[in-house]
């Protein structure tokens, strides 16, 4: 299955896709698909809804596309979790996922745009696979445990302004993650038996239909199960938490690309996850 959120923004209502594409309205279910719904076993919930045929059809043609999930309470990002792109960033691979955090408030829909803030001069492109917490996970014995409190899976893009995170952080990388829209999430929330493996997805990226990261998530340096069983021991996840996972290499602070101006276009594809657009443009006060 695939959650969806469709219509404006602010006011997307809830969709699920079955295997055959066939879309349901999910409101008969929830008012939204959120934190609140994944922990109260939202996803296992609507299999049984579909299997009812409680859920009626519905069609979402021509509707914009809004992050699949609603109100995440936090977003969590490793960095440096592919080896070529910490060697293109200048770093040796880390031996310990670096966690750093965006606010909520950057994460838009897939194909939203992109403002550059006002003063940024170096905004880079990530795409990353990302984790929706759907059941509360803390202290998990191993690895293996995390699948059981995973809900699915999207695509990120983690935006950066390399500037700010890296020249006046004050030695934390949140300062440049954070602007307005800087995590366009979806296009949908893909189940874990829709997606399969985690560590065999292909990831890719283009600047204006010209290609930059081509990778796979089994070039990961820490896997998902890791990562979760990792976090899990120092903080407590809760549902609609969203954890970006790394980006691999092929983005503007290698040096080998140009960083995003007003008018680009960026491109992003993982597998099984589906395709997101956005056009970068100037932020207005």
């Amino acid at each position: 299955m695939r959650f969806l959120r469709v219509g404006p923004a602010g006011g997307e209502r809830p969709v699920v896709l079955t295997a055959d594409d066939t879309a349901y309205d999910l409101r008969p279910l929830t008012a939204d698909v959120d934190g609140a719904f994944l922990g109260a076993d939202g996803v296992e919930r609507t299999r049984r809804a579909l299997a009812a045929g409680e859920l009626p059809a519905t069609t979402i043609d021509g509707e914009r596309v809004g992050a699949p999930l609603a109100n995440p309470g936090a977003v969590l990002c490793i960095g440096m979790n592919y080896a070529a792109h910490a060697a293109e960033s200048g770093a040796a691979p880390p031996e310990h996922p670096p966690l750093f955090f965006k606010t909520p408030n950057t994460v838009v829909g897939p194909d939203d745009d992109v403002l550059l803030p006002p003063g940024a001069e170096k905004v880079d492109w990530e795409v990353e696979l990302a984790v929706v917490i759907g059941r509360r996970a803390r202290y998990l014995d191993s690895p293996a445990d995390a699948a059981g409190v995973i809900a699915g899976y999207a695509m990120a893009n983690d935006v950066s302004e390399r500037a700010w995170q890296l020249d006046i952080s004050g030695g934390q990388w949140s300062k440049g993650k954070c602007a307005e829209t800087f995590n366009p999430l979806g296009p949908w929330l893909a189940t874990p038996d829709h997606v399969g493996d985690p560590q065999s997805l292909r990831l890719r990226s283009w600047i204006n239909d010209e290609p930059r990261q081509d990778s796979s998530t089994k070039d990961m340096i820490f896997g998902v199960y890791e990562l979760v069983w990792t976090l899990s021991q120092h903080l407590v996840l809760e549902p609609g938490y969203v954890l970006n996972t790394g980006t691999p290499e092929g983005v503007a602070l290698s040096g080998r690309f140009p960083y995003l101006v007003e008018g680009d276009t960026v491109r992003m594809e993982i597998e099984r996850l589906g395709t997101m657009t956005q056009r970068v443009r100037r932020a207005t006060r």
